[in-house]
């Protein structure tokens, strides 16, 4: 006869493996997609903690002895799972940031719509450079790094022994809105160079024949223009991915090492 009993502190662990996960996928990207069904997220996240629960052997109980204990770690796993999941968000959220520009300059910005995967109000070419990165996403497998990393970290910051470091935390949040802005600005600077030398040149003719009507000439220009930049880069959209890439790794170490036990 099969013995299905287990001890309590068992079941303690593996449902604080379960939040710090699913809070990590309802915030990282791929995994946090509009579109995908709730149940996914939740099934994927029961799996995953399956694995990494026994994984995760031998295990370090740490067991509260009262009700406001037991919430207070919940509380702090789930912070962990967040600002892991936030590492990485903040990075993907620049691709939005550079579509903005774009078609600020294009004269698409009136043209917003609904993004499913974020439900957020996104412009055209922000939707355009967002689903691009997530094509090269699952090419490249990125996502498997987030899984492996997120398995890591119950190694390098064991169940209920997470120390915020709020300090080193306020840093990497500060240090990457900073590479937010210099990101974004680096996916929109082809189309943005090419539609301000464009605006000079309807600047100069404006002065040279002020009867016509540069107003109306260069809407259309502006638009071909960028349609036409989109094109002809579409690709380096790959090296721009290695880019954000680089930096969602970079945004989950440094929360990572704002969590750590300096003596662990």
């Amino acid at each position: 006869m099969i013995d299905y009993s287990f001890p309590i502190e068992e079941l303690e662990y593996f449902m604080l493996i379960m939040t710090r996960i699913t809070c990590f996928v309802y915030v990282a990207p791929f995994f946090s997609i509009g579109s995908t069904p709730n149940r996914v997220k939740i099934g994927f996240s029961f799996f995953l903690s399956v694995l990494v629960y026994y994984v995760t052997m031998p295990h370090v109980y740490v067991s509260g002895e009262t009700v406001l204990s037991i919430a207070l770690l919940v509380i702090k796993e789930a912070c962990v799972g967040l600002l892991l999941g936030l590492g990485a968000y903040i990075v993907q959220t620049a691709v939005l940031f550079a579509g903005r520009i774009v078609d600020m300059e294009m004269g698409f910005a009136m043209a917003s719509q609904l993004d499913p995967a974020t439900k957020q109000d996104a412009t055209i070419t922000g939707v355009y450079y967002q689903y691009m990165f997530m094509m090269v996403m699952v090419l490249t497998g990125l996502y498997r790094y987030f899984v492996s990393a997120l398995a890591e970290t119950f190694t390098l910051i064991p169940i209920g022994k997470a120390v915020f470091n709020y300090d080193s935390l306020v840093n990497s949040l500060i240090r990457f809105l900073g590479q937010y802005m210099l990101v974004g600005l680096q996916i929109c600077l082809p189309v943005f160079c090419v539609i301000m030398l464009l605006n000079s040149i309807l600047g100069i003719l404006a002065k040279v024949a002020p009867q016509m009507n540069m107003f109306a000439v260069g809407i259309q220009l502006k638009v071909f223009t960028g349609l036409g930049v989109l094109f002809i880069t579409v690709g380096l959209l790959p090296k721009v991915s290695d880019l954000i890439f680089t930096a969602m790794q970079k945004g989950i170490v440094s929360f990572v090492e704002g969590m750590m036990d300096a003596g662990l």
